[in-house]
């Protein structure tokens, strides 16, 4: 099983997840942090650093959250791989917590 970002990161895409990361799953788009499956060993230390809460264990993505288990597999092959903490986005406080912010997300 691996880790699933869900709708929470978008725009919000805070990084600290990316700095305990051993296997260096995560991939980086505009403005949303992707988990690929093939990389993750399910080690569960990234959503406890997640401060959105963004961060499920596949098998507990909530099912509003289901369709993000593909959409990390599909963007971690074409996005590049973060592996360093950078400074969220300016107004990311204002965006966590906001509902349904899949069609914020900027794949390019």
């Amino acid at each position: 099983m691996a880790f699933v970002v869900t709708d929470n990161c978008i725009k919000c895409k805070y990084t600290d997840c990316v700095a305990v990361c051993p296997a260096d799953a995560f991939y980086e788009g505009p403005n949303f942090l992707a988990i690929s499956p093939d990389d993750c060993i399910d080690c569960d230390l990234c959503p406890v650093e997640c401060p959105a809460d963004a961060i499920y264990q596949e098998d507990n993505v909530p099912e509003d959250q289901k369709v993000f288990i593909e959409l990390n597999a599909e963007l971690a092959k074409v996005w590049p791989r973060i592996t360093e903490v950078k400074t969220p986005p300016a107004d990311a406080n204002k965006w966590d917590g906001v509902p349904n912010k899949i069609k914020h997300l900027l794949i390019d």
